[in-house]
């Protein structure tokens, strides 16, 4: 591990690298000190908890615990990296019964500002136990987590069903419907894309806009197909729902996120999905899909019981009360074109804000104005009082950045 004495010292950036998927591009930095994990890869399997290195990605820990039929709440591409996605919090597809990443640690190794290195649990530094656990990177690196495991896999019924988008008004109040019924086992989620030119894909929608409905039924197959018979009833133009392996479906959009691209995003919550959000999101999905075609996605995904499940202030994370997770994530490789593809995300963002909470969940938001959104006034206060504790200097702030409540003790930004 480097010396963060030196990076202090010399009023250095500390960026700090886990998989490279920060929205904001906040694990690297210019001038500064780029610390990367990569080499940190162990992984350690019993039959109630797994121990990772702070440079393992979602995929490989998927691998290594399905290899024993246990799994735990992880990323939805399999390149992200265990590191920021835990620390923000973590919404996996099968958070639903099963509550965020960060409600799964048991313990982290950290490496603190001073350069001294702890263990945090409920009984060991239990402060910085609690603000790891949704506060991001701002109180030290996380070099190896404990993960609580529960039983899955290795096949699930999981997959996709896609319809023409004009067919959208009729069948997303019915997808609603649905999923607001439905149970924990029930992981499902719905985005507006631009179809492939797969062999799997009638040819009629490649290249068109189309409404997709993805669904993991986090439980037995059987009790699975049952529960998704409804979906079907609809009359997808596409139904690549059934049996597969767990690790196939966290891969399942993989496709839509290739290195090398330039993205933006934001995650918004909506306390519910009426029916005039499904027609506001409806009036500018398809656009801001063809705008970003072919990658871009216009996303919403049903939040479910297991993270409500969770009592607000057990964690940093906050506002488990929402039902719904708006995430528009538009995808370009042109740099002349930022302006007009973030241009248009914001203000299809902006047209969506009438319907949300008017918090933001920080892993899908590239806005560093969204922090205090993210925790409300009293969490974070609590989230100043522990950076004042443990990095008043913020020498971790290339991230969601809790700033210190002493801010003359703060080097000049490099």
């Amino acid at each position: 591990m480097p010396d963060l004495r030196a990076a202090s010292e010399h009023g250095l950036a500390v960026a700090v690298r886990g998989g490279g998927h920060s929205f904001s591009g906040l694990s690297t930095c210019d001038d500064g000190m780029v610390i990367d994990l990569g080499g940190l890869t162990s992984i350690a399997v019993d039959p109630r908890t797994a121990r990772a290195g702070g440079g393992v990605l979602w995929g490989e820990f998927d691998a290594a615990t399905q290899a024993h039929r246990l799994h735990t709440p992880g990323g939805r591409v399999t390149s992200t990296g265990l590191g920021g996605f835990t620390t923000g919090g973590g919404y996996g597809w099968t958070s639903s019964k099963y509550g965020l990443a960060c409600d799964n640690l048991v313990s982290a190794e950290v490496v603190l500002a001073d350069g001294r290195v702890v263990r945090a649990s409920e009984r060991e530094h239990a402060d910085l136990f609690w603000g790891i656990r949704g506060g991001s990177g701002n109180f030290g690196i996380v070099t190896e987590f404990e993960f609580r495991l529960h039983p899955l896999g290795p096949q699930v019924l999981a997959g996709l069903m896609a319809f023409p988008v004009e067919r959208a008004p009729q069948v997303l109040p019915r997808w609603r419907d649905w999923a607001d019924a439905a149970p924990a086992e029930v992981s499902t989620g719905c985005a507006v894309i631009i179809a492939p030119p797969e062999p799997f894909v009638p040819a009629e929608l490649h290249g068109r806009p189309v409404l997709v409905l993805l669904v993991l039924y986090v439980g037995d197959s059987a009790d699975g197909a049952a529960a998704v018979r409804p979906l079907r009833d609809l009359g997808p133009a596409l139904d690549r729902v059934g049996p597969m392996p767990y690790t196939a479906f966290q891969a399942i959009l993989d496709p839509f996120a290739p290195r090398g691209w330039r993205s933006y995003a934001r995650g918004e919550y909506l306390p519910e999905l009426g029916d005039a959000a499904i027609g506001e999101f409806l009036a500018h999905a398809a656009g801001l899909a063809t705008v970003g075609a072919p990658l871009s996605q216009i996303v919403i995904f049903r939040i479910g019981q297991g993270i409500a499940a969770v009592p607000d202030d057990a964690t940093a994370f906050s506002h488990r009360d929402a039902q719904y997770l708006f995430h528009p994530i538009s995808i370009w490789a042109d740099p002349a074109d930022d302006e007009r593809m973030i241009a248009a995300n914001r203000a299809f963002t902006t047209a969506m804000r009438p319907f949300s909470t008017g918090a933001a969940y920080l892993n899908f938001t590239a806005e560093a104005d969204r922090v205090r959104d993210a925790y409300g006034d009293a969490k974070y206060a609590r989230l100043v009082a522990l950076k004042d504790r443990y990095d008043p200097a913020n020498l971790f702030r290339l991230n969601q950045n809790i700033r210190p409540g002493r801010p003359a003790a703060e080097p000049a930004l490099a």
